[in-house]
């Protein structure tokens, strides 16, 4: 049984998760056993996140006045976070992938950006490209009306400049 002061230290250092993560993902484990459970610990760790069995009600606690307060939603039965430090959508991809092999593992909902998603969600998540592409791709479309209207200007130049070498070539030849 923990103690007043051991829950009060539980919420402070899960609220400060929560306000340093990407995303959390909430779970559950029925049947789930502990070779499975520390199969996912690893591959969410490597993945930048962390895998925590936490007791709902200190969840809910933790997660008010922070952009994460949506997960409470899915809070029922035995709960474990999925906590992603990095990019929430490739601990997504993890997490997913691990579901389907492992069924004892179900997927309730996530929080990203303070706002809630059913767990069918995931599926949609899982197909978009990592945080760098999607940026890269941003970055390119910004950039693409910029780079075409430069064009058209050195085009214009060019072209000025052609027109005087012709005029050039054509007195040379006509001298």
């Amino acid at each position: 049984m923990l103690t007043r002061a051991q829950k009060a230290e539980i919420v402070k250092n899960l609220r400060e998760k929560f306000l340093n993560s990407e995303g959390v993902f909430v779970t559950t484990f029925k049947g789930f056993t502990v070779a499975e459970s520390n199969e996912i610990r690893k591959l969410i760790r490597e993945k930048g996140g962390e895998f925590r069995v936490v007791k709902n009600t200190l969840i809910k606690l933790a997660s008010q006045e922070t952009p994460f307060q949506p997960v409470t939603e899915y809070i029922e039965g035995p709960t474990a976070l999925v906590i992603a430090y990095k990019d929430p959508i490739e601990i997504a991809k993890v997490l997913n992938k691990f579901i389907k092999d492992h069924p004892s593992l179900k997927l309730r909902g996530f929080v990203i950006q303070g706002r809630g998603f059913k767990a069918e969600a995931i599926e949609d998540l899982v197909k978009l490209p990592p945080k760098e592409i999607l940026l890269a791709q941003v970055l390119g479309t910004l950039q693409a009306p910029i780079a075409n209207f430069i064009g058209v200007l050195s085009a214009i130049i060019r072209n000025f400049l052609y027109v005087l070498k012709a005029i050039e070539e054509k007195k040379a030849k006509g001298e």
